[in-house]
């Protein structure tokens, strides 16, 4: 955490280099953020390159310098639910990737049904708590809720999922 304080530093002071080892220690998390949520790799990329040129742009806003990551996924999701509500918007009928990263791809066809019929939200709260590992507090400040709700909705969601799963 010490190092992130330190790149936060010297990129908020204009170094290019410090911002890309910040870059480096998030940017998996970011795609396959990215990816569950959108569930297509081009528009998973699109969004993570938005994400970074916004950071990168507005990284001297950054008021907490250990909180680097929050504050790049609360990025993130803004782009993912702008995505989201273009795709509903249009309303398109997204199909699936055939060439999604080997990488990313559910063992389980009945996971990957269950977790199809989540809402957006679910799905980006049960991805965060799951892939990314975030606690409910960290979650409550990137997707700007309290953290009560956060450890409910969760709940719920692992129990539907339970429910479905067992069906």
């Amino acid at each position: 955490m010490n190092d992130i304080k330190t790149n936060v530093q010297l990129a908020k002071s204009g170094s290019t280099e410090a911002f890309t080892e910040l870059y480096k220690t998030v940017y998996k998390e970011l795609y396959y953020t990215a990816l569950y949520n959108l569930r297509n790799e081009h528009d998973a990329c699109d969004a993570v390159s938005d994400t970074v040129l916004d950071a990168f742009n507005s990284i001297k806003k950054l008021k907490d310098d250990e909180k680097f990551k929050s504050w790049i996924m609360k990025i993130l999701f803004a782009k993912i639910k702008k995505r989201q509500k273009d795709y509903s918007n249009a309303a398109e009928s997204i199909e699936e990737n055939d060439t999604l990263s080997e990488d990313f791809d559910f063992e389980n066809s009945d996971l990957k049904e269950a977790i199809d019929k989540l809402d957006n939200d679910s799905k980006a709260i049960l991805s965060l708590s799951v892939l990314g590992g975030y606690s409910s507090e960290e979650i409550s400040l990137i997707y700007g809720m309290n953290s009560s709700t956060v450890r409910s909705r969760l709940a719920r969601v692992k129990e539907k999922l339970r429910i479905s799963l067992s069906e």
